[in-house]
């Protein structure tokens, strides 16, 4: 994109005086970023490190998924194929201030290995982001192959490019560096709003811009609810607004919010039954999932006593609704042996499977949700497990079996799901193609 406005023209002209990256940054990521990987081939063992190989000593030791390298003592982690060339790729940052601005630059690294060889590695900087002290950020960004599946499919050899104001919406924005060079440069701004050293799993981009321009996200840092933090900026949902008011009863009195998920469910209740959120007593309870659980039951039975006949009107008129918006998606069903996950049709087995699990799926109209779909996880026809899937971000939610817990089957669960996103965001571009 050719910039035309005067700030794009500015931090055009600005990203060409930024230092280049030095053989210190690059020889600190190819130390902190990438794992150390080892390979058994032929009854050896081939470190893809120092390029030593030896041979086991215990047949046990072939099964292990880390092993110790004899020579160069590295915990290496075994690739589970035995081929000729291995690649890994990870993404690192450098923070540096100019002119003012705050400059998040992104770099792509590749790690090329080979049995017998030592590694090589390639560094290219992909992505600068270009920080305001009012939080206004641009981007610059190296082209995209248009025609791959993945988002960060990058053509090294085009330039830096200025990016349009909407490309903060992009995946590739959101891009998480695996670490941050730790010599940085910060904004005396940030460092004002709370900013230490640590990002918790956060973009150093979507944290900066979040500090300067956001209030509540400068409060729950300062604060330490971190996990709150990360739940505020990475989640697209934005209750915590609506909460806030709870929110500070939990700040003033010191009471950390291990799932947020959990306590904003528990909050709904709270506002479901008209009770007081600026009690401390209610808004922090001692066991958050016993509170929950308690109101969940109690607003059931509610539900079954007195509005029986009403719930049955509800759901025929939801039911309607429901088939309205997620029609294009009945009939997806993914099995794995005796494991079966399905998209719940009906409003009535929502219910259904809230009573068996003892969750809040029905008591909390999940199916009036429009952004999210819901799967049924079954292992013998029996349900163990069920899946809130973001239909904006084709990721899961969440995944909660019997009264919020995991079962058993959760992580093969999840790898099923992840196996088969593709046939739902393929169903969500049908509906796109016929709607143009």
């Amino acid at each position: 994109m050719i910039p035309k406005t005067i700030i794009e023209k500015e931090i055009s002209i600005l990203s060409i005086s930024l230092p280049a990256l030095t053989s210190e940054m690059h020889t600190w990521a190819e130390k902190t970023i990438f794992l150390k990987w080892g390979v058994l081939s032929r009854g050896k063992f081939h470190c893809l490190e120092c390029s030593h190989s030896w041979k086991p000593e215990k047949q046990n030791t072939a099964c292990e998924k880390f092993i110790k390298c004899t020579a160069c003592l590295g915990k290496l982690k075994m690739q589970g194929c035995n081929q000729v060339h291995f690649k890994e790729i990870e993404y690192s940052a450098v923070l540096n201030l100019c002119n003012g601005y705050q400059v998040v630059r992104i770099i792509c690294s590749h790690k090329q290995m080979k049995k017998n060889f030592a590694p090589t590695y390639f560094h290219k900087e992909v992505m600068q982001h270009w920080i305001n002290s009012k939080g206004e950020v641009r981007s610059l960004s190296l082209s995209t192959n248009v025609f791959s599946h993945a988002y960060d499919a990058w053509q090294y050899y085009s330039p830096l490019e200025i990016r349009p104001k909407d490309f903060g919406n992009s995946p590739k924005y959101r891009l998480s560096p695996y670490r941050v060079f730790p010599k940085m440069k910060i904004l005396p701004l940030l460092k004002r709003n709370g900013f230490k050293t640590a990002f918790y799993n956060i973009s150093p981009q979507i944290l900066f811009t979040a500090l300067l321009k956001d209030s509540l996200a400068e409060t729950l840092l300062k604060t330490s609810q971190t996990s709150m933090l990360s739940y505020y900026l990475l989640s697209h949902e934005q209750h915590i607004k609506q909460n806030w008011q709870a929110v500070k009863i939990c700040l003033k009195n010191n009471y950390k919010i291990t799932d947020y998920k959990i306590w904003e469910d528990y909050i709904s209740l709270l506002r479901w039954f008209k009770k007081d959120l600026s009690s401390s007593a209610l808004v922090c309870p001692e066991n958050l999932m016993e509170a929950h659980d308690r109101l969940v039951l109690r607003k059931r039975i509610l539900q079954r006593k007195k509005y029986l006949i009403q719930m049955r009107a509800e759901i025929e008129q939801a039911q309607l609704v429901y088939t309205e918006n997620k029609k294009r998606f009945f009939g997806l069903c993914f099995s794995d042996e005796n494991l079966t996950i399905q998209v719940l049709e009906n409003v009535q087995d929502f219910m259904e499977e809230g009573d068996t699990l003892r969750h809040c799926l029905f008591t909390n109209e999940f199916y009036k949700k429009k952004d999210s779909l819901v799967f049924s996880a079954r292992y013998e026809n029996s349900p163990v497990e069920t899946i809130e899937l973001s239909l904006t971000k084709m990721e899961i939610i969440q995944c909660r079996g019997f009264q919020n817990k995991r079962s058993k089957h959760h992580k093969k669960i999840l790898e099923l799901m992840k196996k088969n996103v593709y046939k739902i965001s393929a169903r969500m571009k049908k509906k796109e193609v016929k709607t143009i």
